[in-house]
């Protein structure tokens, strides 16, 4: 199957896309890994399709495939590059648009500077719905990793998250606890790990291991996360600048049961065919 696609990315999360509109795209699980591959395929954190809605108050149907070729929930980086994906490929003339995930609908918007800013939803904090197996839904929770007693923010911002305040992210250690959190059995469907540090009440560093993909440069429902964790824990006021390894999204939260907004960018590499 020969396959039109553009590389992109937001902050260094980067994406491979896929229009569904105009090709019938039916993958399976390697043929997925394969396109994510950075030696044998494209190479990319994710990989994302647009279809059409199934849901009439939506204009675009968005998901999500991970590098192991799992599909999932959501993805913050993605969804900016997803409206620019359509934007500038005349799918839509829309400035805002809204987008069916597997989570929800979401809503997008194109600013003037360029950036976009997606309006993710609520933060979920009941464990139930995480899934946090065990949980209390407070801002801080104890979770036993090898050992070891750590302390963390469990949320959901559309697919699950537990975040660590650390005092230095630069010694953090993402490679070696990541994957045993991801994997963690009280998180049945994985999780998404958040290691941040605050520098002020407006602004922290953040690095994610995200689950089926390892840590990525950027993370945008987990930046999300790590600034609802924060403002909960009282160590944070919104707005906050989160400084990823890949570059700096903006998050905005006004408190429980309010939208979290995120403003950052979404640029293109290239376009191009491959055969998979």
């Amino acid at each position: 199957m020969l396959l039109k696609f553009t590389k992109m990315h937001g902050a260094g999360n980067d994406f491979v896309m896929l229009d569904g509109m105009h090709q019938n795209i039916e993958l399976s699980p390697e043929q997925l890994r394969l396109l994510a591959d950075r030696h044998f395929g494209v190479g990319c954190d994710q990989i994302l399709l647009v279809e059409k809605p199934g849901n009439k108050a939506a204009d675009f149907r968005y998901r999500i495939f991970n590098a192991d070729g799992g599909e999932v929930e959501q993805c913050g980086n993605g969804a900016r590059c997803f409206l620019r994906f359509v934007h500038d490929r005349h799918l839509t003339s829309k400035r805002e648009i809204v987008v069916e995930t597997r989570s929800g609908l979401i809503s997008l918007r194109l600013e003037q500077d360029g950036r976009v800013t997606v309006n993710m939803g609520a933060p979920i904090f009941e464990p139930a719905r995480i899934p946090f197996q065990g949980g209390s839904g407070t801002a801080s929770e104890p979770l036993e990793v090898a050992g070891e007693t750590l302390d963390i923010s469990a949320l959901s911002m559309g697919n699950p998250h537990a975040v660590q305040l650390l005092g230095n992210i630069e010694h953090a250690r993402v490679n070696e606890l990541g994957p045993l959190i991801e994997h963690h059995p009280r998180f049945p469907q994985r999780v998404n790990a958040g290691f941040m540090q605050v520098m002020n009440r407006n602004n922290l560093r953040l690095r994610v291991y995200e689950r089926g993909a390892g840590e990525t440069l950027s993370c945008g429902t987990g930046a999300c996360a790590a600034v609802v964790a924060g403002i909960r824990r009282g160590l944070l006021d919104s707005p906050v600048n989160v400084a990823t390894r890949g570059g700096v999204l903006t998050i905005a939260w006004d408190g429980d049961g309010t939208p979290v907004l995120m403003t950052g960018p979404a640029i293109t590499v290239f376009s191009g065919e491959i055969n998979v």
